[in-house]
């Protein structure tokens, strides 16, 4: 009788268990996450390159002169769903004049042709700069746009760039003013 009650207990011991993995299991697998990946993508409305750039440390390639969009880099960190508030910080590298190597008589790679790019290297600037992310209902890339006067712009969405529900609408190649606002 003693043996038939510990059987008995241990077979339910075993199918409660069992009951309760399975649906701690399925309630597992049905959640979703809060936060998505989402790769970076960048688009250079300036006469600048830029040579390299992230968003909140999910690193972006480098963007030629009025182009962008080519290519995403794996990977950013976005809420599911947007929330008021919603920033990235934008940090990258600029050089003001990226076609000047091509003018330059030295042989590329040479000693005079390194020395000459070291000191091209000094006019490259870095700029960091937090923006606020509009409002998405389906999370997206990170698509980041560089625009004149060291401006910044973030989306997150699933939206093409160019959709007219995009929440920018610039041209690649925008006016650059020879002073911007704030800058004497």
């Amino acid at each position: 009788m003693k043996q038939m009650r510990r059987t008995w207990a241990w077979k339910t011991a075993v199918s409660l268990t069992g009951w309760l993995s399975a649906v701690l299991l399925v309630t597992a697998c049905q959640s979703q996450s809060t936060m998505l990946s989402a790769p970076v993508t960048g688009y250079n409305h300036t006469s600048a390159a830029i040579n390299r750039f992230s968003v909140n440390g999910a690193g972006g390639g480098n963007i030629g002169p009025h182009q962008g969009g080519g290519s995403q880099v794996c990977c950013g960190v976005v809420p599911r769903h947007w929330v008021p508030g919603l920033k990235a910080i934008v940090e990258w590298e600029k050089d003001p004049n990226p076609y000047s190597s091509s003018t330059w008589t030295e042989r590329p790679y040479s000693d005079a042709w390194t020395k000459r790019m070291k000191a091209q290297k000094q006019e490259y600037s870095r700029h960091k700069v937090t923006v606020e992310i509009p409002r998405y209902s389906v999370a997206g890339t990170l698509k980041v746009h560089f625009l004149p006067c060291n401006q910044v712009r973030v989306s997150a969405d699933n939206i093409k760039v160019k959709d007219p529900r995009y929440p920018y609408s610039y041209p690649m190649e925008m006016e650059e003013p020879e002073i911007c606002q704030g800058q004497l």
